[in-house]
């Protein structure tokens, strides 16, 4: 009975193009933000369990957030413009190894270190020029055939940061090390300071995505996938939109390698972006909702969450399953739901949880 929008009226363009427009939802909303930000990082500080487990923050909460970023990424591109990709893999190393060449500096062409912050946008925004390259070819193939397209670059990039050791600066084992986590004065080094740097880094860019899809180049993203000819046919530039939606995508996802690099794992290899991240963000963005920005979320959550939770219940149960069997048991989860998800509800969890919303509103009183 809370969840009504009866009485709440809008009289203005404003409040009528806004992202939440019942008050409930902007409430609920903001107190979740006011719980990321303020209430966990204090529970932890004060060690309160589960949230005072070093182990929570960073081996659950860092990837979910970081991964989610990325599956935003992968979303625009796959769920709003419906360019399939199965390089976001490439896309994530282009960031992570282009801010490490930013943040260690470039002698050669008398570039010092910069600062992180312009470090991971730059790592970025090398990613979205690479995007625009390997995007050119959806101006004349789609389908099955870009998704070969885009695994190409998935395959040359692992060659070349593994081949080429300018990206390593020289490094014998192959293997970098992160700078320094310094932003305007602000040194980076418990778990809890690195979650909050990504929860700034995500909110600011979930925000950004979600007006970004409201707006006119998300509707013509959504013109060109439901049908591009008469997207054409009707004013909208092909070679604009799909162009703009692969540089926002690789933007967003170099972002979350160079976070994922920096933040999460400090020291990396090529293999920390091989295509099982491909696969795995597609994962998300299927399971998640494809055309949904909380689906990224929503899938993010559920790709990270079932395997701890396979790992967990049969041994609370009694039951002793090999680490093998669990393995297994989580191809066999993600490949039916995958399945069952395309045939039933192509749109994913959130989908789900907009039925469940809609239903609550009109409950007990269905019309």
């Amino acid at each position: 009975m809370l969840y009504r929008e009866a009485g709440q009226f809008k009289t203005t363009y404003a409040t009528d193009m806004a992202i939440f427009p019942i008050r409930q939802d902007r409430i609920a909303i903001f107190a979740l933000l006011a719980f990321a930000f303020v209430g966990l990082p204090a529970m932890a500080a004060l060690k309160i369990w589960p949230f005072g487990s070093e182990y929570l923050l960073r081996a659950i909460l860092l990837p979910f957030l970081i991964l989610s970023l990325a599956a935003i990424g992968v979303n625009i591109l796959i769920g709003y413009c419906g360019q399939i990709s199965l390089g976001s893999g490439a896309f994530m190393a282009i960031g992570a190894y282009m801010a490490y060449k930013f943040g260690t500096g470039m002698p050669e062409i008398g570039l010092p270190p910069l600062p992180v912050l312009f470090a991971i946008l730059l790592g970025g925004f090398s990613a979205a020029f690479v995007g625009i390259l390997f995007g050119l070819p959806s101006l004349r193939i789609k389908g099955l055939y870009l998704s070969v397209a885009t695994l190409a670059s998935q395959f040359f990039f692992d060659w070349l940061f593994l081949r080429v050791k300018w990206f390593t600066n020289y490094a014998p084992s192959g293997s970098v090390s992160a700078p320094e986590l310094i932003f305007f004065g602000w040194t980076v080094n418990t778990p809890i300071e690195k979650y909050l740097l990504a929860l700034m880094f995500v909110t600011v860019f979930a925000l950004l995505a979600k007006n970004l899809v409201r707006g006119s180049i998300g509707r013509q993203w959504m013109a060109i996938r439901d049908m591009d000819i008469a997207a054409e046919l009707m004013g909208i530039r092909p070679l604009y939109a799909k162009l703009s939606a692969f540089a926002v995508s690789s933007f967003i996802i170099g972002v979350a390698g160079a976070l994922w690099a920096f933040v999460y794992l400090g020291s990396w290899e090529p293999l920390a972006f091989s295509i099982d991240r491909s696969l795995q963000l597609l994962f998300m963005v299927i399971i998640g909702g494809l055309g949904s920005i909380l689906g990224c979320f929503l899938g993010a959550a559920f790709i990270l969450i079932m395997p701890i939770m396979l790992n967990i219940i049969p041994g609370a149960l009694g039951i002793p399953i090999s680490t093998e069997t669990i393995t297994h048991l989580e191809f066999i989860i993600f490949g039916s739901l995958i399945c069952y998800l395309l045939i039933k509800e192509p749109h994913g969890f959130a989908r789900l949880w907009v039925i469940g919303k809609e239903k609550l509103r009109t409950w007990p009183f269905p019309y």
